[in-house]
């Protein structure tokens, strides 16, 4: 009798406690930028003879530098791109996408050619208020005799500021479905099982899927038309509050890691 009634008191007020308990994943995260490992591989690019390239842009942009829209394929985010001498040791560059600003950054190498330091303005894939940000990177190699400060290669060594909304995410992990959104308006819903499931809000990625590695663990692989071109894990640490995301970046073959904090 008493193991019945003990019984019948955990369905009735202990069962809906677990049944919706969150899980580890369940919250708002926040980016610290501070602690992120940057990629190792190098920007590069050249500005000579009235011609700015981008060896490591994908697809390759060659484009010429005189300040005016020039058009460009194979990207999502924008369909033309100017390029804007202001001296020898700075370039601004406004990107469009049917006409309209999307995106907006200027890079200023040092006296000593060795630090290029950078500030941006993207709202290419935010459906609210644009990313803004800026950084530095440092000289890996230089480029040929006669051309701009700002060509040879540079590795990435900090991200000063980024804005808020490009800095916070929400998870969510319930039943076999996993779900994230962001303050810039991607989100996606997908089970847990590596079938494809929409990634709404950014052009550049049109599909995503997840699957459980662990407890605490679960990988996504974003694909654009099929084609894989991302994949991040995502693990949760053992104290629920501190997350780490490995994101590997399949397109420009580089990864780097964001350690984020639960809000």
């Amino acid at each position: 009798m008493k193991k019945s009634l003990m019984f019948a008191l955990f369905v009735f007020f202990f069962a809906p406690i677990f049944a919706n308990a969150q899980s580890a994943f369940d919250g708002v995260w926040k980016f610290d930028i501070n602690k992120a490992q940057l990629p190792k591989k190098p920007d590069v690019y050249l500005l000579q003879d009235g011609t700015y390239h981008c060896n490591t842009c994908v697809p390759p942009i060659v484009v010429k530098a005189d300040g005016q829209d020039q058009k460009v394929t194979g990207h999502p985010y924008f369909d033309t791109i100017s390029v804007k001498v202001v001296d020898d040791h700075t370039v601004e560059l406004t990107q469009k996408k049917d006409g309209k600003v999307n995106g907006t950054s200027k890079s200023t190498v040092s006296s000593d050619d060795n630090t290029l330091r950078f500030e941006f303005s993207d709202s290419s894939a935010s459906n609210s208020d644009p990313v803004t940000g800026k950084g530095e990177s440092a000289r890996v190699a230089k480029g040929p005799a006669g051309s701009h400060a700002i060509s040879g290669s540079w590795r990435t060594t900090k991200l000063a500021h980024l804005s808020d909304n490009a800095l916070l995410v929400t998870f969510k992990l319930e039943g076999d479905s996993f779900s994230m959104s962001n303050p810039t308006g991607q989100s996606y819903t997908a089970k847990l099982d590596g079938t494809d499931a929409p990634f709404k809000g950014d052009p550049g990625t049109t599909s995503v899927s997840v699957k459980r590695l662990g407890k605490n663990s679960i990988e996504e692989t974003d694909k654009r038309d099929g084609k894989v071109i991302a994949v991040s894990r995502i693990t949760v640490g053992a104290d629920g509050k501190s997350m780490n995301i490995t994101f590997t970046d399949k397109l420009h073959g580089t990864t780097s890691e964001f350690p984020a904090v639960k809000q």
